[in-house]
């Protein structure tokens, strides 16, 4: 299997994090994922952004949820970029997804755009949050699903069996050998994050990962020739 490369809300080390220009300029980089985060807006928009608040990555602040989506299109989300919604995401890209939900009520709003667009082929679901893993699962049979986790141990590999997850995604601050060889035994993808530089990029070949997400495109032109 080919080494994968993620792209971390889009480049996020080169563009303002979880715009349509983030996410274009990572498709161009030729990353084979794209990585982004899901909230639910006050009126049930699917927004695209990282915190549950929107104080760190525009010109406003408060909370997600206490604000509709035409009160977050007001938003300046860097370089004159705005808040986007998960669907205009999709007409931006063909890239593959990786979709990192927050909480339930995201999983819900992101199973519908999936039966409505048919996205199970294209967008790969993950989650700190094991029962927002279940509620996809239930919601989108067949749906290909990611534990993600940042202080972990072992553990991390049977929570993935248990919610049904392909893929764990792991902090690589806190890896170890007995984590990969237990996620190895239980057929599990693993992804690290984040790799940001050559030294982590040689860690994570050198422990046989399945892939790296990472800020800068310059991973995905080094990762192939690094072991």
């Amino acid at each position: 299997m080919n080494f994968l490369t993620i792209g971390h809300r889009g480049v996020m080390g080169v563009e303002p994090e979880n715009t349509l220009r983030s996410f274009i300029a990572a498709q161009h980089a030729g990353l084979d994922l794209i990585e982004l985060d899901l909230h639910v807006s006050k009126d049930g928009a699917l927004v695209v952004m990282h915190d549950a608040e929107v104080d760190r990555t525009t010109d406003g602040s408060g909370p997600i949820a206490e604000k509709t989506l035409a009160e977050l299109r007001t938003l300046d989300a860097g370089r004159g970029e705005r808040v986007p919604v998960f669907e205009e995401v999709l007409d931006a890209i063909t890239t593959p997804i990786q979709a990192e939900i927050k909480d339930v009520a995201a999983a819900r709003a992101l199973a519908e755009v999936m039966h409505r667009r048919d996205l199970v082929g294209q967008v790969e679901v993950s989650s700190f949050h094991d029962e927002a893993i279940d509620e996809v699962a239930r919601l989108v049979p067949g749906a290909r699903t990611a534990l993600i986790a940042s202080r972990y141990g072992t553990d991390v590999v049977d929570r993935a069996v248990d919610v049904g997850a392909a893929t764990v995604c792991l902090n690589i601050r806190r890896l170890t050998l007995e984590v990969v060889e237990h996620a190895r035994k239980a057929d599990l993808r693993i992804i690290g994050w984040v790799v940001n530089t050559q030294d982590q990029l040689r860690l994570v070949r050198a422990l046989g990962l399945d892939g790296a997400t990472t800020d800068y495109p310059e991973i995905k032109r080094t990762g192939r020739f690094t072991a």
